[in-house]
């Protein structure tokens, strides 16, 4: 029997993880569903971890060869059968509730219904809970412009949204929810559950390894929608990626969030902030430079 919700989960190396993914799937109030596992050339444990699992005829597990993120999630899409795509990445989990309070939200102008979440550390320790406002419903493409304020593990999507605007673009690696996101936004309306049904793992990745790569995508996706949100948000979300960019780097590379900053101030949206900025990292790469003076006079001395 088809099932009414497609659960994809593309995994790879996340066998410490999976688990937890996987029982809180088989945990939700709704069981019209299947799991759909694309296993993207894990070279862990994935495989004997996801092997008890699969005494259920829900759970299917498709191994596959290093694909990279869109394509292996592409893969999830053609192969579920549900007329409804709910994703979950296999690091995370969902509270049981979370499929059946989106379904009820699921209207035909509505592409996506995504949830709040709740920030648990590499052991699945709750973290610290910061209030933040609920994020825009609705016609969001302005707002996503500036910023994608859907967790990815939250996401539900019917699937004749796809069949409308196509699924993840494999030219990037990284970002890919943010320019399906926008396609979708320029289409449907965005519905938002205000509780926090998705527990989301941090701390264990090397996101700020490719920071600067997660960037360069932002802009790159930017600028090819650019043309579709107004010029206010085109000043807002260049300016703020900037000084977002500036203000990480502000201690450890001040030269280079300078550049940023420069970067920030070229957008009115964020001339002051920038200046400041500025401002801030010319003082940091002054210190640094007493600092190495210091040093080189102690080394003498000594």
């Amino acid at each position: 029997m088809k099932p009414h919700v497609s659960v994809v989960m593309a995994a790879k190396n996340y066998a410490r993880f999976l688990p937890a993914a996987v029982e809180s799937v088989f945990a939700q109030t709704v069981a019209d569903w299947e799991l759909v596992i694309i296993d993207d050339g894990s070279t862990d444990e994935t495989p004997t971890v996801v092997k008890p699992f699969l005494s259920d005829a829900r759970v299917r597990y498709v191994r596959s060869d290093k694909l990279g993120q869109p394509r292996a999630k592409n893969l999830g899409i053609q192969l579920g059968r549900g007329d409804v795509i709910a994703f979950l990445d296999a690091d995370d989990a969902w509270q049981p509730t979370k499929l059946e309070q989106q379904l009820a939200l699921l209207r035909d102008d509505v592409g996506v219904v995504f949830c709040g979440r709740e920030l648990i550390d590499e052991s699945g320790k709750p973290l610290a809970k910061q209030p933040a406002p609920n994020p825009p419903t609705g016609r969001v493409m302005d707002k996503m412009f500036v910023q994608n304020f859907v967790c990815f593990s939250s996401a539900m999507v019917r699937r004749q949204v796809f069949d409308h605007v196509g699924s993840f673009d494999p030219q990037w690696d990284l970002a890919i929810d943010f320019d399906l996101w926008l396609r979708v936004a320029k289409h449907y309306s965005f519905a938002y559950v205000p509780e926090p049904l998705v527990l989301y793992r941090t701390g264990h990745g090397n996101l700020s390894q490719k920071l600067s790569d997660r960037v360069a995508t932002a802009f790159s996706i930017m600028h090819r929608h650019r043309h579709a949100v107004s010029r206010e948000a085109v000043a807002e979300g260049y300016g703020s990626t900037a000084c977002t960019m500036g203000w990480v780097l502000r201690a450890a590379e001040p030269r280079t969030a300078f550049g940023w900053y420069w970067q920030a101030f070229q957008w009115p949206t964020r001339r002051w902030e920038s200046a400041k900025g500025m401002l801030v990292s010319i003082l940091n790469v002054t210190r640094g430079r007493q600092v190495a003076t210091a040093a080189e006079n102690l080394s003498v001395n000594v």
